[in-house]
């Protein structure tokens, strides 16, 4: 899979493409709702780079874990399709990333779902640890 990094005046988006397979999908062929946070996940680990999150854990003893998730399903997203994830973030606070994330379905006027995720920064020992410096 490869990320693509587009740049705005206020933010970059960064696109990934996921295929949906069949077993993403319910009884109908429409993905199953929980998906999208898999989807998004694999999002987020290409924009910080697997390589890091590896160095951060082992090193240093840091990662990241979900604080808060608010999703909204627009319409369904089918067997076959290819979805574009764009991905953006803010930093919130020096505890705190907010991941913005949409989901677009081939040739779609507005976004299939949409994701607003908080990550906290946690040690080994599961206390929260400020965000060390990622090039993101």
């Amino acid at each position: 899979m490869h990320v693509q990094k587009e740049t705005t005046m206020t933010r970059n988006v960064y696109h990934l493409k996921v295929q949906v397979y069949y077993e993403d999908t319910d009884h109908s062929g429409v993905v199953y709702h929980p998906n999208f946070l898999k989807y998004f996940e694999r999002a987020r680990e290409h924009v910080i780079g697997a390589g890091e999150l590896i160095k951060l854990w082992k090193t240093d003893g840091i990662g990241f874990a979900v604080y808060k998730a608010n999703l909204t399903y627009s319409e369904g997203v089918e067997f076959g399709d290819i979805i574009d994830i764009r991905t953006t973030y803010e930093i919130d606070s020096e505890y705190r990333i907010i991941w913005h994330h949409e989901a677009w379905r081939p040739n779609g006027s507005k976004p299939a779902v949409t994701c607003e995720l908080h990550l906290v920064c946690l040690d080994r020992h599961k206390q929260l640890r400020q965000i060390p410096f990622i090039d993101l």
